[in-house]
């Protein structure tokens, strides 16, 4: 007792270490695993090449930045001594300092409009409230679309932030849409100081580097970054389909088998569709489903091979036991009845006849059972037209044995299996039943849908009057060659002697019954009836 601790304890980690490898091994855990990477990797990937962005941005601010504060400087002389009348003037200096790539913008805040004078564009038009107006640009702009951008500006307080204190140069990375098609990215904003007012040179850029960088924009929806997105769900969705499909193919493989276990192909037998290779949708996975096949149709040759083995076997033998059997005939009646020791011998022979038959019926028996394991064949069957005409075909060996039938068959009840193998499970039943049986006995049969109306079981009940089973045998009464019974037990001697010399009994029969329902999804129990005898009771799933 002290042991169990212990051998608990080595138990737990193999376990354990089993159940990790199933999870390592299993295509569930690994097709998990693999969606996993592929959600992690974008987002460390993602966070790492947003921050290189992000510093490649701010190089290129700081580019622009240095670029706006350099035209300022530039433009800051011809700037100092200006006044109204010399402002439409600027536009032929400001030219001189853009181009396509590099526009500039130069806007004027007048002192009178500090004071809260009314203030006028260049032009002579009200200006309204705000406190910036556009004055020169190159290239040109139009006049709306200069208004669009000074709102933005505006909107985004950049105005009210340097008309405070006309000072400071400022990074922008703000986008708007130019008049010419496409965008530019407004990228510094440099303040002017002069006797007129603050002017302020705005700074925007359109080339390549700028218009491709996420600058103004999240980095996901820059063009290269959705790229890669694209890229990386397509070989994303390709990995995991081709194992999707592979599971899925193997998920019809394992349905085919079932249904080829179960019997259920041969209706698709006409479509083609009872085969590996027809069911395959992986080229790769070709060569496995033809070799699928070829095992199949080997197992179904083997075990029809052992049938017809076990057929002709059965009759080259049974046919010179049937002649030696009438030959004993005509000596027992030319023997003199006073000749005991002839007649001894001419018993022994007719008794080790039987076992002689007996021995053929258990080896071809064997072999059924055998091609049974291999390839089971199953289809829709009345059980209770079966039973009810099995019942009724003993009535020849139950008046020889003294023996009365009592059967009660519900109809209707059918059930996917094969019809030989049911047939056999019926006779070893009875026959079982039957050959333990005391003369005047009776063997009951009944067979009704399991439980309730609707259930979808049926029970075969087999009852006879005879001596039972030790209960200690009760569980090991279906194991293979375990005779679990004496036959003629409880008969008087002579009786009990006639009866074992016409049964044989060599333990398999209800090792059949076990593994022949067991194959069709049943099952089956023995117990000792309380009034004496042996109770069988099978239990079948029915067909749908």
């Amino acid at each position: 007792m002290a042991l169990l601790p212990i051998d608990l304890a080595m138990r737990a980690p193999r376990r354990a270490s089993a159940r990790l490898l199933w999870l390592w091994r299993s295509m569930a855990s690994r097709l998990l695993l693999l969606t996993l990477v592929f959600v992690a990797v974008p987002v460390l990937l993602y966070d790492q090449f947003q921050r290189a962005d992000e510093a490649s941005q701010q190089l290129l601010l700081k580019s622009a930045q240095r670029q706006g504060e350099l035209i300022a400087r530039a433009l800051e002389p011809e700037l100092l001594g200006v006044d109204r009348t010399a402002l439409p003037s600027l536009s032929i200096a400001l030219a001189r300092y853009g181009d396509d790539r590099t526009r500039l913008k130069l806007l004027v805040r007048p002192r009178v409009a500090a004071t809260g004078a009314a203030a006028t564009t260049p032009s002579g038009a009200k200006a309204g409230p705000e406190p910036f107006f556009y004055v020169a640009a190159a290239p040109s702009l139009s006049t709306a679309d200069i208004d669009a951008e000074r709102r933005l500006l505006l909107e985004q307080g950049v105005l009210d932030r340097l008309g405070s204190s006309c000072a400071g140069n400022s990074t922008l990375a703000m986008r708007v849409p130019h008049v010419e098609g496409g965008e530019e990215v407004l990228s510094s904003i440099t303040p002017i100081k002069t006797s007129f007012g603050c002017w302020a040179l705005v700074t925007s850029h359109a080339t390549e580097a700028y218009i491709s960088s996420s600058i103004g924009r999240p980095y996901w929806s820059t063009p290269a970054v959705q790229a890669a997105a694209a890229i990386y769900l397509a070989m994303a969705a390709l990995v995991l389909a081709v194992l999707a499909g592979i599971w899925r193919n193997l998920n019809r493989f394992g349905d085919l088998a079932r249904r080829i276990v179960g019997g259920e192909d041969v209706p698709d037998q006409e479509n083609g569709d009872a085969s590996f290779a027809a069911r395959n949708t992986v080229p790769e996975l070709a060569g496995v489903a033809e070799d699928f096949d070829r095992l199949v149709s080997t197992l179904r040759d083997s075990a029809q091979s052992l049938r017809r083995a076990a057929e002709d076997n059965a009759h080259a033998f049974k046919t010179p036991i049937a002649v030696i059997r009438q030959s004993v005939e005509p000596l027992r009646r030319a023997m003199p009845a006073e000749n005991a020791r002839s007649q001894r011998a001419l018993t022994m022979i007719e008794k080790s006849l039987d076992k002689l038959d007996g021995l053929v019926s258990f080896a071809r028996r064997m072999d059924e059972a055998a091609a049974d394991l291999l390839a089971p064949a199953r289809r829709r069957v009345d059980l209770s037209s079966l039973v009810e005409r099995m019942a009724g075909g003993y009535t020849g060996l139950l008046a020889e044995r003294r023996l009365h039938m009592r059967s009660r068959i519900e109809a209707g009840l059918v059930v996917r299996a094969s019809e030989e193998t049911l047939e056999t499970i019926v006779e070893n039943l009875v026959e079982n039943a039957v050959s333990f049986s005391p003369p005047d006995g009776t063997v009951s049969v009944r067979l009704a849908r399991a439980g309730s109306p609707g259930a979808s079981m049926a029970e075969l009940v087999v009852d006879d009057e005879g001596p039972g089973v030790d209960p200690a045998n009760l569980d090991r009464i279906f194991e293979r060659y375990f005779s679990h019974r004496e036959p003629g037990r409880g008969m008087p001697e002579d009786e009990a002697a006639a009866h074992q010399a016409g049964a044989a009994h060599f333990g398999i029969g209800l090792w059949i019954v076990r593994r022949n329902i067991e194959a069709f999804g049943g099952r089956v129990r023995a117990e000792n009836r309380p009034t004496g005898g042996l109770r069988m009771t099978v239990i079948l799933p029915l067909s749908a």
